[in-house]
């Protein structure tokens, strides 16, 4: 094994402290201030984001329908406070009462469309938070709620023709090498993402890695033999890694957690609503933008899963045997893209943050379903895209811009 051990105490650290407990509801406690003014209602914005997490692992939503999910949910809060910001102007309370209305009306909006069902118990939240403080409802919250639905609206519309509920209509390929779906007839899980519009990114292929190593060559044989070592001797640590890792249908899923990551900061630091749905849209959009140049990769290669490759190979129940190829890896692809974003608000949590991301790319080996350069291509994709759109949002005039 190369991993060091070294990582692994440090990234369990960070774990430990920032993230073990299921996402949820936060940021009520948080206190913010402008211009002098005290507002202790708290952020609104970790409340709508945890409601999200509750609301992706209740309907069990797949993991790549899920990052699709909070980034809409993230750039329409952002883009709504921004509004707000014009609207309201640096006028202390009025100013925060705006922009609470604003990330209410906007997350309202957003999660009826993605959770029909459960309309009514949004529009229940949206008044509970416009009646949060003493003489409430305030007349800004209420006007920023309105702009909130406007960007909601637009969100939504957005979404409606992305390209996320086309069909795959693509052919999977077969021979030697070639990954081989779970059903018949053949299906892939997220064939349709390399067609879906992006927030940053030119093209699904604008940071494609090269190709993996060849079937059969020495450089493949060597990452394969290492992955059933792993198999045939996993301990119950790396068992453990890897359930914690999963992540899969039922739970948040990576892109929830890495959000929850987020928050923790958000909390951590006291972050005030502006800096703080910046952070969700720029995390949420970067790590869309990864899932998609990543299937754009699994879907040139199509490349075959170590227990394809090798039949004695077992992996971990909690991680299963995904339906999409292995080459790269979409754990990868996410969890780099979300530490390069995360590094940028909180810098001197960067080492931790990649500490986590080495883990979770070694979990998916101790789960038996990813060779290492997987591993290694989806976490330099990751790091591109987000590189990309730090830069792109940085210039001041990208799709984060309120217009």
């Amino acid at each position: 094994m190369r991993a060091t051990l070294a990582v692994f105490a440090v990234t369990l650290a960070v774990l430990s402290a920032c993230t073990d407990r299921s996402p949820g509801p936060t940021g009520s406690s948080v206190s913010a201030s402008r211009n002098g003014l005290p507002f202790t209602e708290g952020l609104a914005s970790p409340t709508w984001q945890g409601i999200a997490a509750n609301r992706v692992a209740q309907a069990n939503l797949a993991p790549t329908t899920a990052t699709r999910t909070y980034s809409e949910l993230g750039v329409a809060q952002y883009l709504a406070v921004q509004r707000a910001d014009v609207a309201a102007g640096s006028n202390g309370r009025s100013q925060l009462e705006a922009e609470r209305g604003a990330v209410a009306g906007a997350s309202a909006v957003v999660l009826t469309y993605l959770f029909p069902a459960a309309a009514q118990t949004f529009e229940d939240m949206v008044t509970v938070q416009s009646n949060a403080g003493p003489g409430q409802p305030q007349p800004w919250f209420a006007r920023g709620e309105a702009i909130g639905r406007a960007v909601g609206a637009e969100i939504v519309a957005r979404a409606q023709a992305d390209g996320f509920a086309l069909p795959f209509t693509g052919t999977i390929p077969t021979g030697p090498g070639l990954w081989i779906s779970n059903t018949t007839p053949a299906t892939v899980v997220g064939g349709q993402l390399p067609g879906v519009t992006a927030w940053f990114l030119t093209s699904a292929s604008q940071f494609r890695p090269g190709p993996p190593p060849a079937f059969g060559s020495a450089a493949f044989n060597t990452d394969l033999v290492e992955i059933r070592q792993l198999s045939d001797t996993r301990t119950a640590d790396q068992t453990r890694i890897a359930t914690f890792w999963a992540l899969g249908g039922g739970t948040p899923t990576t892109s929830g957690f890495w959000i929850q990551v987020g928050t923790d900061g958000i909390n951590s630091h006291a972050l005030s609503e502006r800096e703080a749905t910046h952070l969700y849209a720029l995390l949420s959009a970067t790590m869309l933008d990864a899932q998609i140049g990543c299937w754009d990769a699994k879907q040139t290669y199509w490349f075959i899963r170590p227990w394809q490759a090798d039949a004695a190979i077992t992996t971990v129940a909690a991680v299963g045997k995904p339906n999409h190829p292995a080459y790269p890896s979409g754990h990868s692809c996410l969890s780099a893209s979300a530490a390069e974003v995360l590094s940028t608000f909180f810098p001197e949590q960067s080492t931790q943050l990649h500490a986590m991301v080495t883990e979770a790319g070694l979990s998916r080996m101790y789960g038996g379903i990813h060779y290492r350069f997987d591993i290694d291509a989806g976490q330099a994709l990751g790091r591109n895209v987000a590189r990309f759109t730090i830069a792109a949002d940085a210039s001041g005039n990208s799709v984060l811009t309120a217009r």
